[in-house]
């Protein structure tokens, strides 16, 4: 589709993190979008209603069946602040030890009530290596780790947050050789730059910010999993940021001359 648009002249793009899981709030990917329009309140209500939670069970259910799934074993809680003894445990997991039944009914049903309670990060196993390797070889294909800030030692994240950029290096560039070091580095500096139009940056050039890391192209590896996530990367060992030396040696040193990149 991205291929097709960008024939007709059309400047689409793609970015990627190069796991095959997701990550994303348990309402968005799990519950009907009926079911959460206008709030909280009004889900609520809805799911109170015996009529309709019938109804909204059996498009769960419709949903899980359509993306190839017996159970809901794919996902995985990162981070429920109710009950932090949930994280880094599956739905079907939860609903036996919660409520002794891991029948779809009883995991659904876990579902709506941690949603009703607060809601929770996800992690969603239900995409496929080669897929990953198809998208990335796109000239047109951004690497990109698609978190946000994170709190070290904090539930049990995407791993994507602490590693993605070295895992392309390592597993897709020296290991797999999918691609190309040359492609890595301009699908993670320049290609982005350029796409949202940003100047003076994602080149080593006269001019433009000093921007630079320096790493060791054979140790360079991620260290997150999916069951410790808390783990930086190592082959890092030096960046500079605006021209100041922020990690020496692998290490901080305290600098913060960053500041916000907008167009």
């Amino acid at each position: 589709m991205v291929a097709d648009a960008r024939q007709k002249g059309l400047q689409v793009t793609v970015d990627q993190y190069a796991y095959t899981a997701s990550s994303t709030k348990l309402s968005s990917n799990l519950i009907p979008s009926w079911v959460l329009a206008g709030g909280l309140d009004k889900a609520k209500s809805r799911i109170m209603q015996p009529d309709t939670l019938q109804r909204i069970v059996a498009d769960m259910k419709k949903a899980m069946g359509e993306r190839a799934h017996t159970d809901f074993s794919y996902a995985v809680v990162a981070n429920y602040k109710t009950d932090t003894s949930y994280n880094g445990q599956s739905i079907p997991q939860l609903a036996q030890r919660v409520r002794q039944d891991t029948s779809v009914d009883s995991q659904i049903s876990l579902i709506l009530d941690m949603y009703l309670a607060g809601d929770a990060q996800m992690v969603y196993h239900s995409m496929d290596e080669p897929d990953v390797e198809r998208i990335m070889q796109e000239p047109f294909t951004m690497v990109a780790s698609d978190a946000g800030p994170g709190n070290y030692g904090v539930g049990v994240p995407h791993p994507r947050g602490y590693g993605n950029n070295a895992r392309v290096l390592s597993r897709y560039v020296r290991e797999k050789k999918i691609i190309r070091l040359e492609d890595a580095i301009r699908k993670m500096t320049s290609l982005p730059a350029q796409t949202f139009g940003l100047k003076n940056i994602g080149l080593i050039k006269e001019g433009y910010a000093a921007d630079l890391l320096i790493l060791d192209e054979n140790t360079v590896a991620d260290q997150a999993t999916f069951e410790q996530p808390h783990q930086y990367a190592k082959g890092f060992e030096y960046v500079i940021v605006n021209g100041k030396l922020v990690i020496n040696k692998g290490q901080s040193t305290g600098a913060k001359p960053g500041r916000a990149i907008r167009k």
